[in-house]
């Protein structure tokens, strides 16, 4: 493992993440700006969040070292690949971008942007019926020689850095924007089952670079002559334990959301029966039953 110096002084700028964080800061800000003229003011707490939180760790992962050895060290490049996937949309979305763009635009842009997250393509990445497999899509790249394209050709790491985090904030919607998303406790049930699947799924990956004694990607030449670069083997082995930690790790808090996100939904709906008066539930009961014949 790299020495604490290395970690703590290895840095560089990443062009493509950098165009992406300053366009992110400037929009927010802009947002930030056209809000507070029509009233709306965003919690402070958001707003560092946003910065700090999100696009800081965000920087941390593409310029720091994750950045610098992604090209040479497997398992550097799997941990930024797989926390800006997973990590970095939820404490961007702790911002509330999608809520601070509705306070911000007039009622034209707010009207295109709900067409935007209504749009069939946003909402089949942000069902969580979806992300296992978006997830094992990407991730299984990392079993084949496709993994050292990824790792090296600019072009494919410039994609992936502006491509991987906006694909998690597509998939993490629901979580960061819950009132765009409001659904059934019905649906809840249904989508616990595919997170379930999805602690399996996309552990799959991570397990089969942990034990397989071979080097997938054919490239079994030592990267570095430091002292601290493991073998092409012993490489691949510590992806695969960053993988498999950081897949079951995160959808932990994943679950507890999801309670959460249900408990409220449950709520919602049971204070909504409650308004309803005895005729109109009389007529959803003869409504329901005349569909069951």
């Amino acid at each position: 493992m790299p020495p604490l110096d290395v970690v703590l002084t290895a840095w560089q700028i990443d062009w493509a993440a950098a165009a992406l964080i300053s366009a992110s800061a400037v929009l927010y800000a802009l947002g930030l700006k056209a809000a507070a003229a029509r009233g709306h003011r965003q919690p402070v707490w958001r707003t560092l969040a946003f910065y700090l939180l999100g696009l800081g760790f965000l920087t941390v992962l593409t310029c720091g070292f994750p950045g610098v050895y992604s090209a040479q060290l497997r398992w550097a490049f799997t941990l930024k690949i797989s926390l800006m996937l997973f990590v970095v949309p939820l404490l961007v979305g702790l911002g509330k971008p999608i809520s601070l763009a509705r306070a911000a635009l007039p009622p034209r842009g707010v009207t295109r942007l709900n067409n935007v997250l209504a749009h069939r393509a946003v909402r089949f990445v942000s069902n969580s019926m979806a992300a296992p497999l978006l997830g094992l899509a990407l991730f299984s790249t990392f079993l084949t020689p496709a993994f050292y394209t990824l790792r090296t050709a600019p072009l494919a790491e410039s994609l992936l850095t502006v491509g991987v985090p906006l694909l998690g904030m597509l998939m993490a919607l629901p979580i960061i924007e819950e009132a765009d998303f409001r659904r059934s406790s019905a649906f809840f049930i249904l989508e616990f089952v595919f997170v379930f699947i999805e602690l399996l799924v996309d552990a799959v990956p991570g397990i089969l670079l942990r034990l397989n004694g071979q080097v997938l990607d054919h490239v079994t030449t030592r990267q570095s002559s430091v002292g601290w670069f493991p073998d092409a083997l012993r490489d691949q082995q510590l992806a695969g334990d960053v993988l498999w930690f950081i897949c079951e790790i995160v959808d932990l808090p994943l679950i507890i959301l999801m309670f959460i996100r249900f408990s409220r939904s449950d709520k919602r709906e049971a204070r909504g029966f409650d308004d309803l008066t005895d005729a109109q539930l009389d007529e959803l009961n003869a409504e329901h039953l005349g569909r069951g014949r």
